[in-house]
């Protein structure tokens, strides 16, 4: 077997791989034949220089990069290479813009970034190999999840999901996308509170390990965690998402330059966290999303790849 994909960085250390040659000793004799299973203990940083591997037995060796193979795919076999991720990012049927160009708060630095959602052909959702939960394009910042995945995870209110279908900015919308959009508002119920509230912590918590190791948080996560907060409050008191952060743009990008104090940003959080919580008691939207509805959709949709 031969590798037929290649890593865009080299495997990390800890990783589990295969050589694809064996390794030899004094006078020829095969210490390690080709297949046998070793372990990554030094990672080379591009993708020229050899792997330090360490086999079963304790012996050590450099190896080339193009003679290793991750244990997972070489145990897939030709089966792995079935199908390619690029051979399904021909069926994104939702394409948007989301991250600071859609917030309102992009500056000369910024990437576009671009998420969706897509429809696997029937033959390769049913096949031995099945398909990805999501495809990535890290060079040009793309990201789509299948179908399934992205209902269950609007279904459970995740921020960046509710958020691409409340995009400003849509790219790319087939018939199926219409009905997606059309389709939103039963993604969004009181579960709102508990997962923005996740979020809220995960920032909350980057800010308090840089307060220890810096003295001060990174403006970029008090920013994000403050336009949570915001996002939070509006889909409870209002049922839509905000994406654009409009009257709020000035202060936030305030925040992100660095340009607001500490202690102003830490008082409007804790504010807005009183808010936040207030909006869940008097909240409108229903306790659960609309699993029917969504799951009707995906039978819709599942059928339309089928034809």
């Amino acid at each position: 077997m031969t590798s037929d994909t290649h890593p865009k960085h080299p495997y990390s250390v800890g990783t589990q791989v295969v050589i694809l040659r064996p390794i030899a000793g004094e006078a020829g004799r095969v210490l390690h034949p080709r297949g046998s299973v070793a372990v990554i203990v030094r990672a080379p940083r591009d993708l020229e220089h050899s792997y330090r591997l360490r086999f079963p037995d304790g012996l050590e060796e450099a190896v080339p990069q193009d003679a290793v193979c991750l244990l997972t795919q070489f145990q897939a076999g030709s089966l792995g290479s079935a199908r390619t991720s690029d051979d399904l990012f021909a069926h994104v049927f939702y394409r948007c813009v989301l991250g600071s160009r859609a917030y309102g708060l992009e500056d000369e630095k910024s990437d576009t970034d671009f998420r969706g959602v897509y429809l696997p052909p029937a033959d390769a959702h049913w096949s031995l190999v099945g398909v990805p939960d999501q495809l990535e394009r890290e060079e040009t910042q793309e990201h789509y999840w299948e179908v399934q995945r992205f209902l269950v995870l609007a279904l459970k209110s995740n921020p960046n999901v509710l958020e691409t279908v409340y995009s400003p900015i849509v790219l790319q919308q087939t018939e199926l996308g219409e009905e997606l959009l059309r389709l939103r508002e039963s993604f969004l119920s009181q579960l709102v509170f508990q997962t923005y509230n996740g979020y809220v912590m995960s920032q909350f918590k980057k800010m308090q390990a840089d307060l220890r190791q810096h003295g001060t948080p990174k403006p970029k996560h008090v920013m994000h965690l403050i336009r949570l907060l915001l996002a939070g409050i509006c889909i409870l008191r209002e049922g839509y998402v905000p994406v654009q952060v409009t009257e709020h743009r000035d202060t936030l990008l305030q925040i992100k330059r660095g340009e607001m104090p500490w202690a102003d940003s830490e008082r409007w959080r804790a504010e807005l966290h009183a808010q936040f919580d207030a909006a869940f008691r008097s909240t409108k939207l229903p306790e659960r999303p609309d699993y029917e509805r969504a799951n009707a959709f995906l039978l819709k949709a599942r059928r339309a790849a089928v034809r």
